[in-house]
């Protein structure tokens, strides 16, 4: 890795000297920064060309440089003369403009090392693409070494050079005198340019018809760099030291000869008796064969054999050689019009435009990048063309690679995204949304292509909403779904409501119906449903959009609609709408279709759902059961208590709410569904007679009790507390009012402990009852509740003395736990009257 690292270090730092070298010192290096060795070009492909950048415009331009080490070989007289004609040519070539000349951006400078001039930015020489590889860097640049010309470039190529000859014929009053494929150069777009005017022949009577051209005698022993290229040169400049115009058109024809030879010239030149060599080939020129120009379209053929006929007067001129039917092609002709564009009028541009898209396909698709697509977009300044413009440029992006689309055409595109005007620029998008969404990079898509749709969406014109609602489908799945949730939607919404046109409104559904696959459950069920509950209009086509679209979201496997959906939002939309007047039979047919699905949907999913909780409710039955068969007799028995507890709750709860009737037979009949053992059958008949006794007692009254003064002797008083105590269980208490009016008797005789504390307090007291409710009593001296153990505890806040008695008891009464004290009991009162408090004391033995 590390080699190939020093290697490449290596390589860049050669060609960084190189041009460092090449151009060092030269002035031209002050307003331009040189860039790297590209091509060759001139008499003898002695100039190297460089690609460049002007500094203070960042224009792209070619620099052309002749390094002086090349002619180290030769005398000083002979350098001289090589510089002067190099110098003299470039002079020339800065002096004339023309299309089909190359373009001087800067003039010739010279330095100590080099000569160098700016043109047009270049792509390469003729001969370098024809396989001349002379004064070219190492590696060979793979673009050069991999390009092929297609016909069509040929075509147009040598029709641009003819074109370049007649200018210099006709206007200037001039002989080229070097036409051959070094001196042709391709320039960036394709196009052929004329340069080497090294050689050239001015008229010496320009005003005259008749033309006259000085001509030098062929000098072998000047440097081959001071003299053209012997193999291009027409046979009357060697064998009479004559030249013309005529002159130009062999070497034109040697050139076409070239050009469709892969650069093999007509005739080796033999240099060193080059008088020979043209006298053999003018033999060969008079009886040029059929065989000889096989590779030669047969259409230019025999125009290529007049070009090299051995007499000047026989040659077509140059004008004559543009309007042969060879250079009639579409192709060619198509590439004709780009390059006068600019002199065309709107009109005129708009009628060709309109035909280009039959050109387009016949054309290969490096011509139609470099020779087409330039100008198209150059028209891009001009609102009034782009409707003309845009579907050829489209038309192009479709054949590029996305690489190919974002380098060239994208850059391009993105002010017209914002264009609203005119319209059709919107529509021409539209069309072609799939193309833009596929190549365009997502952020492009987002900042550009998307609120173009939006603008679409929320246009004014009816047709333009309608095109867009029917195109977005085809391009829904690749909208990021952010972008269609939050933007898209709302948008289809919106037209959808405030629009005046049914086209728009039923499309609106439509384009909602078709990307629904595209949307998530929730979204739909929450946003999408309920929006169709908001369009107003009844129309048929509404109405069956709206259906279309429960449809979809109904049998659709990723959706669906919930039965809690169905039940309460959707079937309640559907079904008046399905009687609307304006439906008919098929119509109606098609509404009651869907509900019946609906409701066959809702009734089997509800249905298992019931199903299924009455299964388990039937297991947890039996594992109930299953559970209580197993228990051992002591659970038994604390279960049996719990199941007392909470009869005497039920009781006491349907005493106050007076409904003990109807909880009676609840109760029941719950007990009958569950198979009792014949004790807990015995227990519960025990229960039932106990509720009953406590519904048959009087009401209890209250009654005035005088309680004895406390005596400071010590003395037995068993009998006396046991006289209390049997007076205290017959006290009446009033009634309370409660809701239904209700009875209940004093509780059966129990074991209870009871405590009194001396202080005598006139404050308010509460009394609690057996059943663990309080019930306020006005009473003034003492409270009572239920003890936690079987026992019932009466005490004040503050007693000098207490006493306690414990009574066992009876064996045959059963352990009463207190009733929950969430029984609706109202407070009671009682008379208003004070109660005398008296103190006990007990000691721990009786007296006998």
């Amino acid at each position: 890795m590390e080699s190939m690292l020093n290697k490449l270090k290596s390589t860049v730092t050669k060609v960084t000297a190189d041009v460092t070298s090449a151009v060092m010192g030269n002035p031209v290096t002050r307003e331009f920064d040189v860039g790297r060795h590209i091509a060759s070009g001139g008499n003898g492909l002695a100039w190297k060309i460089f690609d460049g950048t002007k500094k203070s415009t960042k224009q792209e331009v070619a620099v052309f440089v002749f390094d002086k080490k090349l002619i180290d070989k030769y005398q000083k007289f002979e350098k001289d003369q090589i510089i002067d004609s190099l110098r003299r040519g470039v002079q020339q070539l800065t002096r004339l403009r023309h299309p089909r000349l190359l373009t001087v951006q800067h003039p010739l400078e010279e330095s100590r090392d080099c000569l160098a001039f700016c043109t047009e930015p270049v792509f390469a020489s003729l001969a370098n693409v024809l396989g001349c590889w002379d004064n070219l860097p190492s590696p060979l640049p793979s673009d050069i070494k991999e390009y092929k010309l297609y016909d069509v470039e040929m075509k147009y190529g040598l029709l641009q050079v003819s074109e370049g000859l007649s200018f210099l014929h006709s206007s200037v009053k001039m002989v080229h005198g070097n036409i051959t494929s070094e001196n042709i150069i391709l320039n960036k777009s394709g196009a052929w340019k004329i340069m080497g005017f090294d050689f050239c022949i001015p008229s010496t009577n320009p005003s005259e018809q008749e033309l006259k051209f000085p001509c030098k005698e062929w000098d072998p022993n000047l440097p081959s760099l001071c003299l053209p290229n012997p193999e291009y040169l027409a046979p009357e400049y060697i064998l009479s030291v004559s030249c013309e115009t005529a002159s130009d058109m062999y070497s034109l024809g040697a050139v076409m000869y070239s050009v469709f030879n892969k650069g093999k010239p007509i005739f080796e030149v033999n240099k060193q008796d080059i008088y020979k060599s043209f006298s053999r080939q003018l033999d060969q020129l008079s009886r040029l064969s059929s065989s000889a120009l096989q590779n030669i379209p047969e259409e230019v053929r025999e125009h290529i054999k007049l070009l090299l006929n051995v007499a000047p007067t026989v040659r077509p001129d140059a004008d004559q050689m543009t309007k042969i039917p060879f250079f009639d092609d579409v192709g060619a002709m198509t590439l004709q019009y780009f390059d006068s564009l600019f002199q065309r009028d709107n009109l005129q541009k708009s009628q060709f435009f309109k035909g280009l898209p039959k050109v387009l396909p016949k054309l290969p698709k490096r011509v139609i990048i470099q020779r087409i697509l330039p100008p198209l977009t150059s028209e891009f300044v001009n609102p009034d063309m782009v409707p003309f413009v845009l579907p050829n440029v489209l038309l192009i992006a479709e054949e590029c690679t996305k690489e190919e689309y974002v380098k060239l055409i994208l850059p391009d595109l993105a002010p017209v995204f914002k264009q609203q005007e005119p319209i059709q620029i919107l529509l021409i998008f539209l069309q072609k949304m799939d193309l833009l969404l596929t190549k365009t990079p997502p952020d492009e898509i987002k900042n550009s292509v998307l609120p173009m749709v939006y603008r679409a969406l929320e246009a004014p014109s009816i047709q333009i909403q309608e095109l867009c609602l029917n195109i977005i489908p085809t391009f829904a799945n690749l909208i990021d779904y952010p972008s269609m949730k939050n933007a898209l939607i709302p948008r289809i919404k919106n037209a959808c409501l405030q629009t005046s046109s049914l086209a728009v409104r039923v499309n609106s559904l439509v384009c909602l119906g078709k990307i629904l696959e595209y949307l998530d459950k929730w979204f739909v069920l929450d946003d999408i449903l309920p929006f169709l509950q908001q369009i107003p209009s009844k129309e048929p086509a509404v109405l069956m959009g709206i259906l279309g679209i429960y449809k979809c979201t109904f049998t659709h496997k990723k959706l669906g609609i919930t039965k809690e959906q169905l039940a309460g939002k959707v079937l309640p939309h559907l079904i008046p709408l399905s009687i609307e007047n304006n439906l008919n039979l098929n119509q109606f047919n098609s509404f009651i279709c869907v509900i019946k699905d609906m409701l066959n949907r809702l009734e089997a999913e509800h249905k298992t759902k019931l199903e299924q909780l009455h299964v388990m409710q039937e297991q947890q039955k039996t594992l109930d059961i299953t559970n209580q068969m197993n228990v051992s007799e002591e659970a038994k028995s604390s279960s049996t208590g719990n199941q007392i507890d909470k009869v005497f709750n039920s009781i006491g709860t349907d005493l106050l709410t007076s409904g003990s009737d109807s909880k009676e037979n609840e109760l029941s009949s719950k007990q009958r569904k569950t198979s009792l053992t014949l004790e807990e059958k015995q227990k519960l008949a025990k229960e039932q007679e106990q509720a009953q006794k406590l519904k048959n007692q009087q009401p209890l009254k209250p009654q005035t009790h005088t309680i004895t003064p406390p005596v400071k002797q010590a003395k037995d008083l068993t009998e006396t507390l046991i006289d209390n105590m049997s007076s205290l269980t017959n006290h009446s208490i009033s009634k309370p009012k409660v809701a239904s009016s209700g009875s209940f008797s004093s509780v059966p005789p129990m074991g209870i402990g009871m405590g009194f504390s001396s202080p005598v307090d006139s404050t308010k007291r509460n009394i609690t009852n057996g059943l663990n409710t309080t019930i306020g009593l006005q009473t003034s001296g003492f409270s009572m509740g239920a003890g936690t153990t079987n026992q019932n505890f009466f005490s004040s806040p503050s007693g000098t003395g207490t006493a306690k008695v414990n009574i066992v008891p009876a064996p045959n009464m059963p352990n009463y736990s207190p009733v929950s004290a969430t029984s609706a009991v109202s407070q009671l009162t009682q008379q208003n009257r004070p109660m005398p408090f008296v103190s006990f004391t007990f000691h721990s033995e009786k007296k006998k």
